[in-house]
Formats: C-alpha cells, sequence, structure tokens
C-alpha cells in the first residue's frame, strides 16, 4: 500500500511553487483561481517573496496548501490507498482525496490561517521541542506545570513539541532537562498552535467547517487527531476541528499506517520535514517525494 503525505508549517520557501507553474500549463488555472479566493496575490509571494514574507501565518498557511494541492491534482504520480498530513497538511490530504474541494480547502484554510494569527496576538504562548525524551514522561511533566502546557506535536520517537502559556512551557523546559531531556528548545512561533490557547480560533473555524459540504473521501484520511483512517464525513469534520487545540498525533498516525499495511510513503508538497520524521518512526518503509 502507498501513502501520500502532506506537510504542515514550516515547510514554507522562496520560490515554492514556481517550477510547477512553469512547467503544468493545467497548474495555473489553479493558482489563478487561489489569488481570486484569498483576495491578494498569494502566488507572487510564493514565487518572488522572501522567507520574511512567507512566514506570516495568513501567508504561510495557505501557500503550502496550495503548492502541496496542486502538486497532488497535477501529478501522474499521484496514486494513493491513503493519505495523512502533519497538521495543516491534513486539509490537502481531504483535497486529494475529494473530501473537500480546492476552493473550499483553500477558504478553511485561510479562516484558520488567520483566526490562528488573531489567537496568537491575544494570547501569550510559544511551543518548545522536546529531545531524547520517552512521551510518557512529557506528557507527566506537562501535567504537573500549573496553567496552560501541553504535548502538541508527537513527531517522531524522542521528538515531542510541547505548547502554551510562555511562562508554563518554560517552567517545563527546565523540568525536563531535570528529567533528561537532550535539549528542551523554545521554538521561534508566534503562538501556542495545538492548545487550548487556540480556542478562539477554533470557534472560527467551526463556523467556516459547517458551512462547507465535505464527501467521502476517495481513499482513507488518516487524521492528526485520532491518528486513525476515515471516511465518515461527520467524523473528519469533527476531528478536523478538535486538530486545532489538540495534539498532532503524527507518531501514531504513521505507526498505524505501516500497521493498517502501507510499505511506501510519498511526501508531497514543499520540503522533506515529513520524510525524515518517517524514517525515525520506522526504517524499513520505503520513504520518497513527488
Amino acid at each position: 500500500m502507498k501513502a501520500y503525505i502532506f506537510p504542515g508549517q514550516g515547510s514554507q520557501k522562496p520560490g515554492m511553487g514556481k517550477e510547477i507553474f512553469n512547467e503544468i500549463s493545467e497548474s495555473r488555472d489553479l493558482f489563478k483561481k487561489a489569488n481570486e479566493i484569498l483576495n491578494f496575490n498569494i502566488t507572487e509571494l510564493m514565487f518572488e517573496g522572501s522567507s520574511e514574507d512567507l512566514l506570516q501565518t495568513k501567508v504561510t498557511q495557505p501557500a503550502i496548501f496550495i503548492h502541496s494541492v496542486i502538486s497532488a491534482l497535477t501529478s501522474n504520480k499521484f496514486k494513493p490507498d491513503v493519505c495523512a498530513g502533519h497538521s495543516l497538511g491534513e486539509f490537502s490530504a481531504l483535497v486529494a482525496s475529494k473530501s473537500i474541494s480546492f476552493e473550499d480547502g483553500l477558504k478553511l484554510v485561510s479562516i484558520r490561517a488567520n483566526a490562528m494569527q488573531k489567537a496568537c496576538q491575544e494570547t501569550n504562548g510559544t511551543m518548545a521541542a522536546i529531545l531524547g525524551l520517552e512521551d510518557n514522561i512529557v506528557e507527566s511533566v506537562c501535567n504537573e506545570i500549573e496553567g496552560v502546557v501541553n504535548p502538541a506535536n508527537y513527531n517522531c520517537p524522542g521528538q515531542l513539541v510541547i505548547s502554551g502559556e510562555v511562562n508554563a512551557v518554560n517552567k517545563a523546559c527546565e523540568l525536563l532537562k531535570v528529567r533528561g531531556a537532550r535539549r528542551a528548545l523554545v521554538l521561534p512561533v508566534s503562538g501556542a498552535f495545538h492548545s487550548d490557547l487556540m480556542s478562539s480560533a477554533a470557534d472560527e473555524l467551526k463556523k467556516g467547517i459547517e458551512k462547507t459540504e465535505f464527501k467521502t473521501p476517495n481513499f482513507p484520511v488518516y487524521q492528526n487527531f485520532t491518528a486513525s483512517a476515515v471516511t465518515n464525513p461527520s467524523i473528519i469534520k469533527s476531528n478536523l476541528l478538535s486538530q486545532l487545540t489538540g495534539a498532532v498525533l503524527w507518531t501514531q498516525s504513521v505507526n498505524k499506517m505501516v500497521n493498517d499495511g502501507v510499505k511506501e510513503f510519498y511526501e508531497v508538497g514543499p520540503g522533506n520535514i515529513l520524510q525524515g520524521l518517517i524514517k525515525k518512526i520506522d526504517n524499513q518503509v520505503l520513504v520518497d517525494k513527488i
């Protein structure tokens, strides 16, 4: 079985999508449509913008989504048995599986990005990467801390990102170093993604999801919130919303796909972050990119 996987925030890079636009004629209508939906020229920022231009959440998330989805929809190599996406990438997976349309997917991503950026401005949050500890130790320390701090991204064994209030995250980092973490590194992010500090963003996204038609996908999508294959549209919607304040169970999702028979993983979109994570989760599977 083959799984096609889509990256999340952090995979953006200057020039992203320009090669596809120049080489694949059928991609150009989709890039043009993206500009019209967003009411600004995001393709110019993608093709010609600087790293700083692409750092704003309201730009980053749509840019990665657009690149990823157009890569999938215009490739003759895209032949999945299942799909998954890391955080934001789950929206790309749902469009690629025909659960939602490109237009609706981009509108939801834009709502999500703007709402998350607003929530970051209204709350004092951050994230930190914890390296070299068992997940259960990180979870236990988070539970000991007063204030909001929780596991946010289970990226691979020995790499778990925590998220929450600045003071709580800093305190957790101190305790985790004492407990044996190789590193506890506060990340240069604008806020506490995948924590309760994103609850206002979840409220905004819920309104958009309720207005959007979700269909049964053409193939199962493994969702972050439950690390399981889903085809029921109502469950897809619920999980997509819960993901915003809940943890990204990426390690668990990859392990579940492997246990379900996936032997090949192909990353679709900018960067190669997910390929590296999968090799650390299971070094027996084939990992590549389209």
